[in-house]
């Protein structure tokens, strides 16, 4: 008898879901960083805002986030946006600015890789490697 009701159910809830066009369709995309702006050395403890400037290809790019990695002292950093084919794109190649802060935690020296795209002739991720020195 549990067997029948737990398959009704199962039945049930299968039928009973009705999967919509009216969620929206986008996906991720990583954009390269074209510059940043950050100070040349560091104070072990202090905040410092850093701040990234990108090249908004359409109005169908929306921020999203960055995606951000670090080993030991090393940053690896991407800027992530979400893409709406559907509405139909505008191009637009204007320069738009994200920021975020960053909390020295460490001595020694802060590596930033700031992902620039793929190299045309290898594929190989390029980066804009900025390195900053802890005072302390």
């Amino acid at each position: 008898m549990k067997k029948i009701i737990l398959l009704s159910f199962l039945m049930f809830s299968l039928f009973s879901c009705e999967i919509s066009d009216d969620n929206p369709n986008f996906y991720y995309e990583a954009l390269p960083v074209e510059s940043v702006d950050m100070p040349e050395t560091f104070q072990f403890g202090e905040t410092y805002e850093i701040l990234l400037t990108y090249i908004k290809p359409t109005d169908c790019h929306v921020y999203n986030n960055l995606f951000y990695e670090s080993d030991l002292n090393q940053r690896d950093i991407a800027i992530v946006t979400a893409v709406f084919p559907d509405n139909g794109c505008t191009e637009l190649n204007e320069e738009e600015e994200v920021s975020f802060n960053f909390k020295v935690t460490n001595t020694g020296i802060y590596t930033f890789r700031f992902w620039q795209g793929e190299d045309s002739s290898s594929g190989l991720d390029t980066y804009l490697i900025v390195e900053v020195p802890v005072e302390e």
